[in-house]
């Protein structure tokens, strides 16, 4: 439920702070002053696009705040969405001169679109328009939807369509490009084969590398270790003697004087360093050798690495990456050609969508009659005497949206073949129509509150009392917002508020007031008798409002 609307410098707005309550509210007033003002407002605070200037003219932004009391689908949108759940739920949105503008749900800054989401469950706007998109084959399939409560149903249905079309297009293109595929796996069959025989993986392209140099370096090798041993520990003068030299000569410098014990010990240390590196260097060369046969080895491997990197075209490191591409793509390649797999895929998402298409065409067809019962019976109260509606469904091949076409009919009188609405219905007939539809499937909607904003237009006389009666039978168990220019609909309201413009200093101001008993006497007067109230356009006032 709608609670309250405050809106500040918004078009002619300045500053309006509305409440409303449950049932039947019309709002009314002179051409040009700014009622549907209020429906673009609530219209933007529920996340609408903003597609022109609204800011009201020296300002730099305008503020706009709708207070709804929560219902279980927000409840639970909220939750879903992170967002604290609250009883009373403010929805606000502020538009900067600059085009920007920013969203909040009870304070929190949110995107425009989650303010639409949830919008959606909170009001629901028909435009004075309306009729016009009933034209459309969409918008009645929907219309039948919504007043079956399949709306998840059919959802599901063209979710499941579009899981059973991807398989079957990718079955035709498997079938199409066999031969492509066949060629190509075969191809990556050898390479995938030569690959697995050269058996290479990354870690050993450095190791084989460092052992390459190694191997190949084998006689300066030799040759460098003999020299280092005879210089360290063999030649004539020694490092080893010369070395113990200096510590024989330390250890007696100490007695004379403490302070070299520090350097004889660093001596002593280096001395044992040099021995153990000499004795390192000699078990080394005692296990080394010349290998030519394994150089011979390790060459052929490096060359046999570098051939099959040269082929395929990639660096020897990357070898196992391309195996590892190839396998994956021969299974891909190995379903694309196994007409089986594809086939058995496509069955179970046909079979899929087939029960779900006829649980839904289950549901369609109840709900086709009911309607159609309603709507007709709606129409004799609309000046439509002896006038049938009725919701035709023809069978179709498998689509998203199901197994049938959904099609309105319509015979203006008696005795008439229902044909299409727009082969059949004038612009009057058609905004009757579209009413009943309208307050017929309202009434089965979760959405409490409801706004209709010149549904009406291309109706009068006594069809508008009717009019005015099916909305206020609406509101007695939903929130029904009505913006109208006929007398008899807004007499049939609970609550009247009336919207005013002034002009000052030459600007121009929009005004709402709720009325009392006496001003709504005048109101309805000036609507049903024009610009001069006389008295007995009052008594008339007060004869439709009941007083």
């Amino acid at each position: 439920m709608l609670q309250s609307l405050s809106i500040r410098d918004f078009i002619i707005v300045e500053a309006l702070d509305l409440e409303f309550e449950r049932g039947f509210t019309t709002l009314t007033g002179e051409t040009g002053a700014g009622k549907s003002i209020l429906i673009d407002a609530l219209s933007l605070a529920l996340g609408e696009r903003n597609d022109g200037d609204v800011i009201r003219v020296g300002c730099d932004k305008a503020d706009i705040s709708a207070t709804f009391l929560t219902n279980e689908s927000a409840k639970v949108w909220l939750e879903n969405n992170a967002l604290e759940s609250a009883p009373i739920l403010v929805l606000r949105r502020v538009i900067y001169s600059d085009g920007r503008s920013r969203g909040f749900i009870n304070g929190v800054a949110v995107t425009i679109g989650q303010l639409k989401v949830l919008g959606e469950f909170l009001v629901d706007i028909y435009s004075q328009n309306v009729h016009h998109s009933l034209l459309k084959t969409a918008t009645q399939r929907q219309i039948l939807d919504e007043f079956a409560g399949s709306y998840d149903l059919s959802a599901q249905v063209a979710a499941s369509y579009l899981i059973w079309y991807q398989v079957h297009e990718q079955r035709l293109s498997a079938e199409k490009n066999v031969a492509a595929y066949t060629d190509e796996l075969a191809e990556l069959r050898d390479k995938t084969r030569e690959l697995k025989h050269l058996n290479f993986v990354a870690e050993e392209w450095q190791e084989i590398q460092q052992e390459h140099h190694r191997l190949s370096n084998g006689a300066a090798l030799l040759s460098g270790l003999e020299a280092c041993i005879a210089l360290l520990s063999e030649n004539e003068p020694a490092a080893e003697s010369m070395l113990a030299q200096v510590q024989n000569k330390l250890i007696n410098l100490v007695e004379f004087d403490a302070q070299l014990k520090e350097a004889a010990d660093g001596v002593d240390s280096a001395l044992i360093q040099l021995e153990e590196a000499s004795r390192t260097l000699n078990r080394y060369l005692q296990r080394a050798e010349l290998d030519p046969e394994r150089l011979a080895e390790v060459e052929a491997r490096i060359q046999a690495v570098h051939n099959t990197a040269r082929k395929y075209r990639s660096k020897p490191e990357e070898l196992p990456d391309l195996l590892s591409a190839c396998q994956t793509r021969m299974t891909e390649l190995e379903n694309l050609t196994d007409d089986s797999g594809y086939a058995e895929l496509e069955a179970e998402a046909l079979e899929t969508y087939q029960a779900c298409a006829k649980q839904l065409s289950a549901k369609r067809q109840q709900a086709a009659k009911s309607l159609s019962q309603k709507i007709s019976a709606e129409m004799q109260r609309l000046s439509l005497s002896g006038g049938q509606f009725q919701v035709a469904l023809t069978p179709c091949e498998k689509s998203a949206n199901g197994l049938e076409q959904v099609e309105f009919l319509v015979a203006g009188h008696a005795g008439v073949e229902p044909r299409q609405l727009n082969k059949v219905a004038s612009g009057g007939e058609l905004s009757r129509i579209s009413l009943a539809l309208h307050v017929t499937t309202a009434s089965q909607g979760a959405v409490s509150c409801m706004i209709f904003d010149e549904v009406d237009v291309g109706i009068g006389g006594g069809v508008a009392e009717v009019v005015g009666k099916l909305l206020k039978q609406l509101g007695s168990n939903h929130q029904v917002l009505v913006i109208t220019h006929l007398a008899q609909v807004a007499a049939q309201a609970a609550q009247h508020l009336q919207v005013s413009k002034t002009q000052a200093n030459g600007t121009t101001l929009s005004h709402i007031q709720r009325l009392n008993d006496a001003q709504r006497i005048e109101e309805i007067a000036r609507m049903s008798g024009g610009l001069v109230v006389t008295e007995a356009t009052r008594n008339h006032a007060k004869e439709m409002l009941g007083f």
